[in-house]
């Protein structure tokens, strides 16, 4: 959400696709560039239509790609990928892989290294960039433009440093142990970057020493202390020289054509699994699935030189836990451990992995239950009632408006379900009303298509990353316009006619970010995906496209969820299964990386946290290529940390709201759900998520919530723990507390005295002695609270703002400082109320004047008041 801005300061037949990788021999040129090669599969483009008609029209990015980087090959570019930073300007920031290195593109070759710092500040783990050796040939001069992108793939990408006829082409695959490069007419020279050389190939280097060896296989330790080997795939002559105590290089005796791996050696063990493996090596990769209405299988399938059977690849913990017959040496035999947990190897060019796709779309997948029908459809009618299409809201941004309309679409999607179709069409007519602007170029707010990337924005954002959380920078698209294809697909669900005029429109959001084919001429595939790292990037291109991180799985998932809503509507089944696909492992990433649990082995396999204070926290909030912790860029609250994971509550969600989160996650933020001064939109969310366990108590809880922040509903709220898993056939919302509705007179049950007001003094206070000279008040609904109006006057009665004025009954309109939750007093006889605004959170006490004041602390200092009907 709104990290990535302040960073800068997803039973039928069985489809089979493919995204396509290629095998490109040295020497390709670049119209065999693999990023505009079409998809071998089923599954193509949603369309190719051009966005150029789009209400915005055409801008051009105020950060574009480097030129240079992308010389000969054609928009769209990737912008969330790990290697987003070798494209944006000014390429040389640090990339988050190919992991389990970090990287980054120097004037005049590749640097990269491996952390071997890893740190807990209580917070967080953090794993500073290490820079050990930078991999180029003597014959490059340095000029930063003699270097290129001459392909790319949903996951790798092959850089290409040039001098004259001389080459050095880097294949970097996320997973590979080794970095690989490729040498044509060219003198290897690797620099280091951690020190000075301090030994090669066992002889030992004093400053200004040298050593000449001519083999395939090479050893190197750096006065940093970390060993490398060097494999050559033909014999090579390597000059290793201790230029100094701080650097050293390692330079071939002359032109090379012929592969150089190289690759950290952590522990000396490792070396015999290394040595079997190095002769093949990856170029890239073809992601391809299998998709049914149950079940997605996740494909990759690397493009190899030598025997794809021997490919040595690193995995991740989600890659271990959802690979079908792996082939897994020991643990022991290479590991690496990265800010994600342990990368342990797996050997075969093709992996397999099996995910559940939900069946659930617009509804719950049960019955609401009996005991809270009731709460819910007088929620709904409130709620409904209160949107007015005259005052549909004007966009000033695509996440706020996003997040608050969707809130309001999923009324109509509860109407339906509990057959009040009479409900239906109000929201979405609000709906329509204000998703019109959209369409409008003279609007305020307009998406444009953005030329230099490829990609929908926000407008104004195209040269101002404050714009909208940087999207026009794409920071946050998924977040954005999952919330953007929910409230489309919403409207379209009921409007036939509204779905026709605009579905091209739509689709370009769609396309933005779950394009499934390299097939679609205008924007890149699934845009914030990094498909090897198992989730979503919320980092666009921002800041040099800096460190990638990621805050808000709950809207990351939403993201997905909005495609599939979509899909539903106006897509194919193949478009709703690929969509259903990225939000499983979506929601599989969020629940491996962001849910920590307490209980797990520190020294699991799987455990991507071994130290357990860091899993004490219960919740990441960020996860970061170089750091993750529970932590967010704005805010610090656990309460917070916890409901940005979950937020916004939509049916699909019961898959990630797993039992022993929830329970760690309830216990864990309990000192924020108990205190009055944080507010209740972030507690709503967390009782929901907790109800997928125990509705019965978050159904209690809920009674107490007064607000629910513009991206949640009383209704949905409600609506969503009273159709839980409920195995105990108790019923889940029981009795819930209501205020006393209708015609009252309010005596104070102290001394028997009734409030008075008028129109003359509009003050109220237990001033009056009998019936006769009591004011008489409407009691109104408002979700878990209500109104108190004055019947002589109209005038509604608001709280004191300040805590030490007498409430008053002047307000011509109720809003929130007119908001009272009336509730049995504890202690009190049975029918004597306590009185709070919902306001701030204090309680009615009484003055010595008989003055009603707001300003008690909690309810034991309250005044009793008792409801008297008229």
């Amino acid at each position: 959400m709104f990290g990535s801005l302040l960073f800068l300061l997803v039973a039928s037949t069985a489809v089979t696709v493919a995204l396509p990788a290629p095998n490109l021999p040295h020497g390709s040129s670049d119209d065999a560039l693999f990023h505009i090669l079409k998809g071998r599969g089923i599954l193509g483009p949603i369309s190719t239509g051009s966005p150029a008609g789009i209400s915005g029209g055409q801008v051009a990015s105020g950060a574009p790609p480097l030129s240079s980087f992308f010389a000969g090959l054609k928009a769209p570019y990737p912008t969330n990928t790990w290697w987003a930073s070798y494209a944006a300007s000014p390429g040389n920031g640090t990339a988050a892989g190919p992991f389990p290195y970090e990287s980054a593109l120097h004037n005049n070759g590749v640097v990269y290294g491996i952390s071997g710092n890893r740190e807990f500040d209580g917070t967080s783990i953090k794993q500073p960039t290490q820079i050990d050796w930078c991999t180029s040939f003597s014959e490059h001069q340095g000029d930063f433009a003699n270097h290129k992108a001459t392909g790319f793939d949903t996951q790798a990408v092959t850089v290409q440093y040039f001098q004259d006829a001389a080459t050095m082409t880097a294949y970097l695959v996320p997973g590979s142990p080794y970095m690989t490069f490729e040498y044509f007419g060219a003198t290897p020279l690797l620099t280091s970057m951690n020190g000075g050389i301090k030994s090669f190939n066992g002889q030992t280097l004093e400053v200004g020493g040298s050593a000449s060896i001519t083999d395939t296989e090479f050893s190197v330790l750096d006065s940093g202390g970390s060993t490398y080997l060097i494999y050559a795939l033909s014999s090579i002559t390597l000059k290793a020289t201790a230029v100094s105590s701080s650097s050293g290089t390692i330079q071939a005796s002359g032109a090379f054509s012929g592969v150089l791996r190289i690759v950290k050696l952590a522990d000396p063990n490792h070396k015999d699994l290394l040595d079997q493996h190095y002769q093949v090596y990856p170029t890239a990769v073809t992601l391809d699935y299998t998709l049914t209405d149950t079940s997605g299988t996740l494909i990759f399938d690397w493009t190899t030189v030598g025997d794809g059977s021997n490919l040595l690849m690193l995995t991740y913990p989600h890659h271990r836990i959802k690979l079908q017959d792996p082939n897994f040496p020991d643990t022991s035999a290479l590991g690496y451990l990265t800010t994600k947990g342990w990368m342990y190897p797996a050997v075969g060019s093709k992996w397999s992995m099996l995910y559940d796709l939900t069946s659930i779309t617009w509804d719950a997948p049960r019955a609401l239950d009996s005991s809270c029908s009731d709460a819910v459809l007088q929620g709904l009618e409130y709620e409904v009632g209160q949107l007015d299409v005259s005052k549909a809201p004007i966009p000033g941004d695509f996440y706020y408006w996003g997040g608050t309309l969707a809130a309001q679409g999923r009324l109509a999607l509860i109407a339906e379900n509990l057959d009040r179709s009479d409900l239906v069409t109000p929201v979405i007519d609000y709906l329509k009303a204000s998703f019109a602007y959209w369409f409008d170029s003279s609007s305020s707010t307009v998406p444009a298509y953005e030329t230099a990337w490829g990609g929908v924005i926000n407008k104004a954002g195209a040269t101002n990353v404050y714009v909208d959380f940087g999207n026009g920078y794409y920071n946050d698209h998924h977040f954005h316009y999952g919330y953007f294809l929910s409230v489309a697909a919403i409207i379209a669900k009921f409007d036939g006619s509204w779905l026709n005029e605009h579905k091209e429109f739509i689709n370009w959001f769609a396309r933005d970010i779950i394009n499934p084919s390299p097939e679609d001429p205008f924007f890149p595939v699934t845009r914030c995906r990094d498909w090897f790292a198992g989730h979503s990037w919320a980092s666009g291109i921002a800041n040099g496209a800096g460190s990638r991180d990621q805050e808000s799985t709950g809207e990351a998932v939403n993201g997905y969820y909005g495609a599939l809503l979509w899909a539903s509507v106006a897509l194919s089944t193949d478009y709703i299964n690929y969509a259903k696909l990225l939000l499983a492992t979506e929601q599989h990433g969020a629940q491996v990386y962001w849910h920590l649990y307490p209980q797990d082995d520190p020294a699991g396999r799987d455990n991507p946290y071994p130290e357990a204070d860091l899993r004490a926290l219960t919740t990441i909030g960020n996860v970061e290529d170089w750091q993750s912790g529970a932590w967010l860029f704005w805010g610090d609250q656990k309460t917070e940390i916890a409901a940005i994971q979950i937020l916004p509550v939509i049916p699909v969600n019961e898959v990630l709201y797993d039992t022993q989160w929830v329970e760690n996650m309830w216990s864990y933020t309990m000192p924020e759900l108990v205190d009055p001064t944080i507010g209740d939109e972030w507690k709503a969310v967390i009782i929901n998520a907790y109800s997928n366990a125990h509705p019965q108590v978050a159904a209690e809880w809920s009674a107490n919530l007064t607000a629910w922040g513009s991206g949640q509903t009383f209704t949905n709220e409600l609506y969503f723990i009273g159709t839980r898993p409920n195995p105990s056939n108790a019923p889940i919302c029981g009795s819930l507390p209501q205020n006393p509705y209708g015609s009252f007179q309010i005596q104070l049950d102290s001394n028997g005295n009734y409030v008075a007001a008028s129109s003359v003094d509009t003050n109220l206070k237990a001033s009056a002695t009998s019936t006769s000279s009591a004011a008489t008040f409407s009691s109104a609904y408002v979700p878990n609270s209500g109104t108190l109006q004055l019947v002589s006057t109209s005038q509604f009665v608001t709280a004191g703002q300040t805590g030490d004025a007498a409430l008053a009954a002047g307000a011509a309109v109720a809003s929130t400082w007119e908001r009272f939750t009336i509730r049995q007093k504890n202690g009190a006889a049975s029918g004597v109320y306590s009185i709070k605004a919902t306001s701030n959170g204090l309680y009615i006490t009484v003055g010595a004047d008989g003055a009603l004041i707001n300003n008690g602390a909690n309810e034991a200092s309250s005044a009793g008041f008792k409801f008297v009907p008229v």
